[in-house]
């Protein structure tokens, strides 16, 4: 079996996601074949793995951060919040059912089995296993259906850092009642470390020692808080206004982007690469006048689509989409936001909701069917219809991206010729994908805006119907994620005890 190590949170929040990440860059640095593994996520951002596999967002950038290629033994359990139909819930990266959290609990045994299948296949696979649980392993009522904390600690024999979030307040409180609460498991921790400090880490020093002399576990870092870390959250908490203030540009050249803000948003990581443009102001707004002052409007995706559809309607929001498609702002749906944008959406099923049918905002000529099967696959696309996009200079790029949806739809498809891979990562025949009507076009592509040629020809579309020239921006987003790990890395090397990390995993 493969060495292991936990980092657990005092709640949700505190940054266990990234010091995974950080750590993984770490060991992979030093040749070690490191990967990482939360046994179960909740979670609306997911990637899809080169085998069709459904993963968490978050171990995605892990397993970049390893250097490895994501796969769905790294999130044997995702589960993805559908409203009021319960959550979806995914098993080796594959629809098993939808549950309530009663039904969800009963399954127990079956998750179970699932994640420690999982973390065998990792162990057999990779000689470092980095683990991340889940909110906080002391949730008293739930202790003994925990699949993620301690009982996966448990299995791996992992040793665990307990991470506590100072910015919060309260952070002694908070770590001191995690190891009460806990009582027997607490012995599993060995050491805790503090995270988003800012000041001067001097005046903690009392609080260190007290903590230590309390428990009898050390405080083996404290990291600073990090204003721009330039890599994708995990969930919405943060979902703001976004400026960059990295870059001179007066705000009557910058090109304004507003992400209708959703109630069930999902895979809102697409947008991220935007914020890297030096001449694009990112806004996340459910305000009529951001949608109707905006230069591109995105609709983006939703884990519950007909829900998010009737609550736009019900707020006059899909009359101000409307009315800023009218004035010529760029109106552009992603995989639940396409689907919004047509004709109507037909639910024979009850997939996502009771609402069999439905009518759309009416702005792309097509129509969309929920099924119960699900597509997830990793995809290559090429536009045909690149005079959409400014003309000249995209007839002949490949773009890469991944489909997640459950909807097929159908009518004016052809934006996009796709080449899917297959489960046995295999090609499959070309099919077509997206639609397009004026300033109004939609796809199922996600991760299409990490392209950069792609992205910046969206932009500099926008800065023409401005009567602003193209910016010669070479925005590498790429190349951005991956230094912005490297300083994660280098933050959390310098602000850890990483000979205590190595002593307590055994390296």
């Amino acid at each position: 079996m493969a060495k292991s190590l936990m980092i657990q949170g005092t709640g949700s929040g505190v940054g266990k996601s990234l010091i995974v990440s950080g750590l993984c860059r770490i060991f992979s640095d030093r040749g070690i074949n490191v990967a990482p593994f939360k046994a179960q996520n909740m979670a609306l951002n997911s990637f899809i793995t080169r085998d069709g596999g459904e993963i968490g967002r978050a171990q995605a950038l892990q397993a970049e951060a390893a250097r490895i290629e994501p796969a769905a033994d790294m999130n044997p359990v995702l589960l993805k919040a559908s409203g009021e139909m319960g959550s979806q819930v995914i098993i080796h990266g594959r629809v098993h059912s939808t549950m309530k959290a009663q039904e969800y609990y009963a399954f127990k045994k079956t998750a179970w089995a699932a994640v420690k299948e999982s973390f065998d296949r990792l162990s057999q696979r990779h000689d470092l296993i980095i683990m991340e649980g889940a909110g906080s392993p002391a949730e008293i009522n739930l202790m003994d259906v925990d699949i993620v904390n301690m009982s996966a600690a448990k299995y791996a024999k992992a040793p665990v850092i307990l991470v506590g979030d100072i910015d919060k307040g309260g952070v002694f409180a908070s770590i001191y009642g995690t190891v009460k609460l806990l009582g027997r498991s607490g012995k599993h921790i060995k050491g805790f470390v503090i995270n988003k400090f800012r000041g001067d880490a001097e005046i903690l020093k009392p609080g260190l020692d007290m903590i230590r002399d309390k428990t009898g576990k050390p405080v083996i870092g404290v990291l600073p808080y990090i204003k721009e870390i330039c890599l994708p959250e995990e969930d919405g908490l943060s979902l703001q206004k976004i400026s960059n203030f990295r870059f001179q540009i007066s705000n009557n050249e910058k090109i304004k982007i507003v992400i209708v803000r959703l109630q069930y948003i999902a895979n809102f990581t697409d947008f991220d690469p935007f914020a890297h443009e030096p001449d694009v102001e990112l806004v996340y707004s459910s305000n009529p006048s951001d949608i109707e002052n905006a230069d591109i409007v995105i609709i983006p995706g939703s884990k519950n689509t007909v829900k998010d559809l009737i609550l736009l309607k019900e707020n006059g929001l899909d009359e101000s989409i409307k009315r800023a498609c009218s004035k010529g702002v760029r109106i552009i749906g992603m995989c639940g936001g396409y689907q919004m944008l047509g004709k109507k959406i037909y639910d024979p099923y009850c997939v996502e909701s009771r609402h069999k049918e439905i009518d759309g905002i009416g702005l792309l000529n097509i129509e969309t069917t929920f099924d119960k099967t699900k597509t997830t696959s990793q995809v290559e696309a090429t536009l045909v219809r690149s005079s959409g996009f400014g003309g000249q200079g995209l007839e002949n790029t490949k773009l890469k991206g991944y489909e997640i949806h459950m909807g097929q739809s159908t009518g004016n498809i052809g934006l996009f010729k796709i080449s899917r891979i297959t489960h046995h990562a295999s090609r499959v025949r070309d099919v077509y994908d997206g639609s397009m009507n004026g300033n109004c076009w939609g796809t199922y592509i996600h991760g299409i805006f990490d392209n950069d040629s792609f992205r910046r020809k969206i932009v500099d579309q926008a800065r023409k119907a401005k009567g602003l020239d193209a910016l010669n921006s070479t925005t590498s987003y790429p190349g951005i994620k991956d230094r912005a790990i490297d300083s994660l890395a280098s933050i959390v090397r310098e602000n850890i005890d990483m000979d205590f990390i190595k002593r307590i995993i055994g390296l």
